[in-house]
């Protein structure tokens, strides 16, 4: 049985207040849940991870036009071996590219966002991403509406904060490897507040609880959702950031690749992230007294696994 509980989607819809029970309580107990019968369409997802694919098969010359190294990774390609885990001596043995929010030029929040970076070669690479990122983003501002019920909020109170987040679509391809390490993507944290995959149903992902690490299995075509550092912070740990890693298990080749995508769902740069009231406690003293501007935590995370 799989330390991390799925359920579906379709509970939202019929009784909020269960679902939302449920996905807290996953949250709370592993930091992590699966979610089948979500919103986004199986033939957006297939079709992405083959413009994905079809990318990083190119050459490395051809991809390295799309590596802007001043953007820090928030933007197009990021090639194999430069993303470090938080205080770890070994690189991740991945390349990326990554996709953000289109805001027009007069945007308040443009001075914090990149323009996005497309492939011209590839047909209908620009369509398909900018769909995926819209369906993961409305997905994802619904499940912050079950976590504001589960946390006794208004459901609407996370909407203004992250209406314009700073949420970026990743697709990444961990390629074959000789020897080096066993972890693919070393244990860490994720730096938002959640993430959605696609692709968690794969061999590798596992999760540290109780200082064990425990695989995460899923059903085919579900969307797993783990708590971010953002989150946890604001809830005071209620809802655990749980350090996770992608790992190669024992049967499975180190000779072929694994491709996954998720979607960091973050706030508005501007929300100035302070503990929650209710989360506080004789019992549960504020671990967070000082609060923090959402972009200032990220600028610091970024520079922490050296993609600044």
């Amino acid at each position: 049985m799989s330390i991390v509980e799925t359920i579906s989607f379709k509970a939202w819809l019929e009784d909020p207040q269960e679902f939302a029970r449920k996905l807290g309580e996953n949250h709370k107990k592993t930091g992590f849940c699966g979610i089948n019968d979500h919103p986004i369409p199986e033939s957006l997802v297939n079709k992405s991870l083959e413009i994905f694919s079809e990318f990083f098969e190119r050459s490395e010359e051809f991809k390295m036009q799309y590596f802007k190294k001043d953007l820090g990774g928030a933007r197009g390609y990021t090639p194999y071996k430069i993303e470090t885990p938080k205080g770890g001596k070994h690189a991740d043995l991945k390349e990326f590219w990554q996709v953000g929010r289109n805001l027009n030029e007069d945007h308040p929040y443009r001075q914090y966002m990149f323009n996005n970076v497309h492939v011209s070669e590839i047909e209908d690479f620009k369509r398909t991403v900018n769909e995926l990122y819209k369906a993961f983003d409305e997905f994802g501002k619904e499940l912050m509406k079950a976590i504001a019920i589960y946390l006794d909020l208004d459901k609407q109170y996370f909407n203004s904060y992250i209406n314009d987040g700073n949420s970026v679509l990743r697709a990444i391809h961990y390629p074959p490897y000789e020897i080096e390490s066993g972890e693919r993507s070393g244990a860490h944290g994720d730096i938002n507040l959640i993430t959605l995959l696609i692709g968690g149903n794969k061999p590798g992902l596992e999760i540290c609880i109780d200082e064990e690490w425990h695989p995460v299995e899923t059903p085919q075509s579900t969307v797993v959702c783990n708590v971010g550092d953002m989150l946890e912070r604001f809830t005071n740990h209620r809802l655990p950031s749980v350090i996770h890693r992608v790992n190669t298990p024992s049967d499975v080749s180190k000779n072929s690749s694994r491709f996954s995508i998720p979607f960091f769902l973050h706030p508005n740069p501007d929300w100035f992230i302070q503990t929650l009231g209710s989360c506080v406690d004789d019992d549960h003293p504020n671990k967070y007294p000082e609060g923090i501007m959402a972009d200032d935590f990220l600028q610091q995370r970024l520079y922490e696994i050296k993609l600044l």
